[in-house]
């Protein structure tokens, strides 16, 4: 389950996206694909995600696809059975992390307080969604909040209020596995079809988190 996030991990960055129209999802994952992040989390905030998740996963298997805003046990079976290989949630959520670990899917519970974390990692969550991390604090909070939890091991991917100006003060703190990036193809920008943009963002965030933590080549 590990590994899922270990290639997140070597990227650094997620791209977080809400597509409203299942027909602009090849196109957006050319975009991301052409800017040099293989890896997205499609949130479960419009109609349109599953199908978008299951036309990516098909036609795209060289995309990391996931799935966000998993909220019950129902849309981690939903988000697997569409294609998704990883998904997230913005909350700790007991029957929805078990559901996924029942099923072996890689998962990434919300947290945002040291309770959060401690009912977590209590169940064995070691991959962490930090929600809302800009509203929590940013990355001096998650520094605090996560310093008694270090000796487990765990990781963090901060979601909401990251951006280009600010994911290095993120990407600095070593148990931060990758930022959430909602800047990298907002709806507009995709209802748009504006997806030059899109990848222009992707290729400055790729260098910017090769600038602020080095990746060895991957093997």
């Amino acid at each position: 389950m590990t590994q899922i996030f270990d290639g997140i991990e070597f990227l650094g960055i997620l791209p977080v996206i809400a597509i409203e129209d299942a027909a602009q999802a090849l196109p957006l994952a050319d975009a991301l694909l052409e800017g040099g992040l293989p890896a997205v989390e499609i949130t479960f905030r419009t109609a349109a995600a599953t199908e978008v998740i299951a036309r990516m996963a098909q036609d795209r298997p060289e995309l990391l696809v996931g799935a966000g805003t998993l909220l019950d046990p129902a849309s981690i079976d939903l988000a697997r059975s569409s294609g998704a290989r990883f998904g997230l949630a913005p909350g700790f959520d007991l029957e929805t992390f078990d559901r996924a670990a029942d099923l072996g899917f890689p998962f990434a519970p919300g947290v945002m307080t040291p309770s959060d974390l401690s009912a977590a990692t209590r169940r064995g969550a070691r991959i962490l969604k930090f929600f809302p991390a800009g509203t929590a604090g940013g990355p001096k909070a998650l520094a605090s909040i996560a310093a008694p939890f270090a000796h487990l091991g765990i990781k963090f991917v901060p979601t909401g209020g990251v951006s280009q100006a600010n994911l290095g003060e993120w990407l600095s703190l070593p148990y931060v596995a990758a930022v959430g990036g909602t800047w990298i193809a907002p709806t507009g920008d995709i209802r748009a079809g504006r997806w030059a943009e899109i990848t222009k963002r992707c290729r400055e965030a790729v260098a910017a988190a090769k600038s602020f933590r080095p990746r060895p080549a991957a093997s």
